[in-house]
C-alpha cells in the first residue's frame, strides 16, 4: 500500500462495488469516465491493492462455520501452523496469545463430520477449546445441504473465491471446457443460491493485529460504545458471543485490552503476520479443490490431512 492514493483506490472500489464484473469499457461507459483513465487506475492498483472476491453460502454446501483456539510451545508454532495449513477444511491459523497461548483458527466443517472436530484438533494440540459459530443475530436455522456437484464446480469456486474477475476465457481453459459451459456453470451457482455475493475487497495492511474476546452475555452496548473500530461479532450456539475487534500495532495495545476486557469473559490477541498470511493463502488458493472427492461424490474427511 506504500504510495498508493486513497482517494483513487476509494474511487476504484466505489465503481467495484456497482460493477464487480462488468470490464472496464462497460464500467466506463456506464459511469461516464473516460476508459483509459479507468485502465490506468485499473492496472495501478487491481490484483495489488484490492481485488473482486467471490463469497460462498457455505451452510447451503453443507458447511459448518468452526473457531478454535490451541495451546502450542513457542518452539513448534511455526511447523504446528505449517501442518495444519496442509488442511484444506482450515482457513486461516494465527498467532494467539491469552487464555490459550499458541493459534487461533478458523475452520469450515461437513455437517456430518461436525463430531470429528475434537480428533481432528488433537492432531495439533493437547491442550485446545473449540466452538461453533454462527452470525449474528443467530437465526437459529440449523437446515445444512451437502455437496451435490462436480468437481469442476470446486475448481471453478477457488477460481471465482480468489479472484472473481478471472476472464471466463482463463477459466475455460483451466477447467478445459467452453466459454458457454462455463458461463452455464456460474449461472447454476447464482440459481442454487451458492453465491452469496461478489465484493470487492482492498487489502489495506492496516489491520495487523486482533482481539478476540468471548462472553456468555453480550451487551449490545458495545456495539456502539465502539463503532469507529473494525468489529465482529459472532454467535457461539450454547455458549454465548464471540467480538473480534481489529486495529493496528501503531495502536496503545495495552489499552486497548484493557477497554474491550470490560465486555467479555475472557480474551487473547491474535497477530496476524507475513509468513502466515502467506500459509493461508497457499492453503485457501485450492481450498475447494482439495475438500472435494474428485469423483464429486462429496467432501473428503477432515482427517485425511
Amino acid at each position: 500500500m506504500n504510495g498508493a492514493d486513497m482517494e483513487e483506490l476509494e474511487f476504484l472500489v466505489e465503481l467495484l462495488e456497482r460493477h464487480p464484473l462488468d470490464s472496464l469499457r462497460k464500467i466506463a461507459e456506464a459511469e461516464g469516465i473516460e476508459y483509459y483513465r479507468l485502465k490506468r487506475l485499473y492496472d495501478k492498483y487491481y490484483g495489488k491493492c484490492l481485488v473482486v472476491n467471490t463469497r460462498f453460502n457455505i451452510k447451503r454446501l453443507g458447511l459448518r462455520s468452526f473457531v478454535a483456539f490451541l495451546s502450542v510451545p513457542s518452539e513448534d508454532l511455526l511447523l504446528t501452523a505449517e501442518r495444519i495449513t496442509q488442511n484444506p477444511f482450515v482457513n486461516y491459523v494465527n498467532l494467539a496469545f491469552g487464555f490459550k497461548n499458541g493459534l487461533s483458527a478458523t475452520l469450515q466443517i461437513p455437517d456430518g463430520q461436525k463430531d470429528l472436530v475434537e480428533e481432528m484438533l488433537s492432531k495439533y494440540s493437547d491442550d485446545f477449546e473449540y466452538y461453533e459459530a454462527r452470525a449474528y443475530p443467530y437465526s437459529g436455522d440449523d437446515n445444512f445441504g451437502d455437496w451435490e456437484l462436480s468437481y469442476d464446480y470446486a475448481i471453478l469456486m477457488d477460481i471465482m473465491k480468489w479472484d472473481a474477475r478471472t476472464p471466463i476465457t482463463e477459466i475455460a481453459r483451466r477447467l478445459g471446457k467452453s466459454r458457454p459451459t462455463v458461463r452455464y456453470m456460474i449461472e447454476r451457482l447464482r440459481k442454487e443460491g451458492i453465491i452469496a455475493e461478489i465484493v470487492p475487497l482492498l487489502d489495506m495492511n492496516v489491520h495487523d493485529r486482533g482481539v478476540i474476546g468471548i462472553t456468555r452475555e453480550l451487551d449490545e452496548k458495545v456495539l456502539e460504545r465502539f463503532k469507529d473500530y473494525e468489529i465482529m461479532v459472532g454467535v457461539l450456539p450454547g455458549h454465548g458471543y464471540m467480538l473480534e475487534w481489529f486495529f493496528s500495532s501503531k495502536e496503545d495495545l495495552g489499552s486497548r485490552v484493557l477497554e474491550f476486557s470490560n465486555y467479555v469473559d475472557k480474551l487473547l490477541i491474535e497477530y496476524f503476520e507475513p509468513a502466515f498470511r502467506e500459509m493461508n493463502d497457499r492453503n485457501t488458493r485450492t481450498m475447494y479443490e482439495r475438500r472435494v472427492k474428485k469423483d464429486g461424490s462429496g467432501w473428503r474427511s477432515i482427517l485425511e490431512f
